[in-house]
């Protein structure tokens, strides 16, 4: 059964939050303020840019008013380096490889703007593996709006439809969506896995192929089970 496998980016495919946070913290000394750890960055992470400075400005007090050029800076300085310190999570490439050999068609719809989710795809040689990506600023919308996945999979195959995150915010945009949900726990999320709505998890790359040949044979079964 050949689906339209669609997946999250950040904390999914690639641990990219070095370099957001780098991003972040080259926007605070430039407000003469002092560096987050990575630990606070991460806590921030999973709606895109704009909510992300918007809650670094709570965490560090500065001027609500400035958001938009905050926003502004850290994206000009995440541009510059997105894939500096970015690295693809194990068992990551061997899974894509063996999903594409499978005959399944790959997307991407991440909340990171769209020109960096290429770059960083293009940067670690993972963009051959995929056919579609939406970012963040794709469309008027984004995550959890169901709006972005679904321009994911129309640019994609007919077929069963499945999303794989790492995040509240993915979980919630795949029951918005009504899509399976495959969650990797190894990621940004912030609750307990059990609290997130999903159809399976994995923790390591190399279980995706056959994960998602599980999930799909669930899909397919009819409901009396026979």
């Amino acid at each position: 059964m050949r689906a339209a496998i669609v997946f999250d980016l950040d904390g999914t495919l690639v641990d990219s939050a070095p370099d957001i946070a780098a991003a972040v913290n080259r926007m605070l000394d430039g407000e003469g303020r002092p560096a987050l750890p990575l630990a606070v960055v991460i806590g921030f992470i999973g709606n895109g840019i704009p909510k992300l400075v918007e809650r670094v400005i709570a965490h560090c007090g500065l001027e609500r008013d400035r958001h938009a050029d905050l926003t502004q800076a850290t994206l000009d300085h995440y541009s510059r380096a997105a894939s500096d310190r970015t690295v693809v999570y194990p068992g990551v490439v061997p899974a894509l490889e063996e999903l594409r050999s499978r005959g399944h068609a790959l997307g991407i719809c991440t909340n990171k703007p769209e020109a960096p989710a290429r770059h960083v795809l293009q940067a670690l040689g993972l963009a051959g593996f995929f056919d579609a990506v939406i970012g963040g600023d794709t469309l008027a919308t984004r995550k959890p709006h169901p709006d972005p996945l679904h321009a994911a999979y129309a640019a994609l195959p007919a077929g069963p439809r499945l999303y794989v995150g790492d995040s509240e915010v993915d979980a919630e945009t795949a029951r918005r969506a009504g899509v399976p949900f495959l969650l990797f726990t190894e990621g940004y999320r912030k609750s307990p896995v059990q609290d997130l709505h999903h159809a399976a998890s994995y923790g390591h790359g190399a279980a995706l192929p056959e994960l998602v040949d599980r999930v799909l044979a669930l899909a397919d079964r009819p409901a009396d089970g026979f």
